[in-house]
């Protein structure tokens, strides 16, 4: 049995069908009742409802379990607690295997989120446990999250330079990887960078963009003074605004880069590019 932590969002729910795909029984931890629905569209064998923070939750939802895939709630404060309570119990528990969802680049102190996914990294390591860390870059469905507003104003807004240069991944290519990584041998001990392309620019994006929408589309920077009163709307809290504006700045000064030769050799093919993945999500949003 695989416990998949974090098993309701678009990572665990990716992780959990790619599992399944190979025959894998997975337990999701899921938080709410309301998010047992989309998680066990995607085939698990077990749903349990639990707070990562409550340690009796996690002896609870480890019993039985052989393997851990770990995913923290996106930009979340707790992050270092959470990751110290699931390996201390799974630790407990016997697991086998801890497979941790961390981030490229956690040596990054001026991304906070970035930076808590490290101390985390560190607690795994001297935990005992046998584990692999997988480290993905920024997904390619952040953009196709923005496909109907793109549509709608032939417009692709970001909170950065449009000349930065990000390196991007499928979200299919990561839980594909993470699946080899939790069902096949070898990976113990492993800390793996997850990209898929090497550095794209906003404006190569929009250029993507036009040629798969077969309409003209412009990479436009937005203020940060925009952004942060949109996500305000949208309802992230003062510290996701905080964390996510420090990477925006980030990306400024830096870009976000990485190396695509890990993800190739395990998956034994070349990574999804933009184009195919935009492709792809385009005609699942049509079907």
């Amino acid at each position: 049995m695989i416990l998949v932590t974090g098993a309701a969002g678009k990572t665990g729910i990716a992780v959990t069908r790619a599992l399944v795909s190979v025959g894998a029984s997975v337990r999701a931890l899921v938080h709410k009742e309301e998010y047992q629905d989309s998680v066990e569209s995607a085939g698990v064998s077990e749903i349990y409802l639990g707070d990562l923070l409550n340690l009796d939750d996690l002896q609870q939802i480890m019993e039985g379990v052989e393997a851990v895939y770990h995913i923290c709630p996106n930009v979340h404060p707790g992050e270092v607690d959470i990751g110290a309570g699931v390996i201390q119990t799974a630790k407990e528990a016997g697991v086998k295997h801890f497979v941790y969802h961390s981030v490229l680049h956690p040596q990054i102190e001026a991304m906070p989120h970035h930076w808590l996914k490290l101390r985390v990294e560190e607690h795994l390591i001297e935990s005992g446990l046998p584990f692999t860390i997988l480290q993905p870059t920024a997904y390619m469905q952040n953009i196709v999250s923005l496909l109907p507003k793109i549509l709608g104003g032939g417009v692709y807004q970001v909170p950065y330079p449009i000349e930065t240069g990000i390196c991007l991944v499928d979200l299919e290519d990561l839980a594909q990887a993470a699946a080899i990584v939790l069902t096949e041998p070898g990976h113990m001990g492993a800390i793996y960078e997850l990209v898929g392309t090497g550095p794209i620019t906003q404006a190569q994006v929009a250029v993507v963009l036009s040629e798969v929408l077969g309409k003209d589309i412009q990479a436009q920077r937005i203020p940060y003074k925009t952004w942060e009163t949109q996500a305000f709307k949208n309802g992230l809290g003062s510290y996701q605004r905080y964390t996510l504006l420090k990477m925006f700045q980030n990306y400024k000064k830096f870009g976000f880069c990485g190396n695509s030769l890990v993800l190739g050799w395990l998956l034994g093919r070349q990574p999804t590019t933009l184009e195919s993945c935009l492709r792809r999500e385009l005609n699942s949003l049509k079907a």
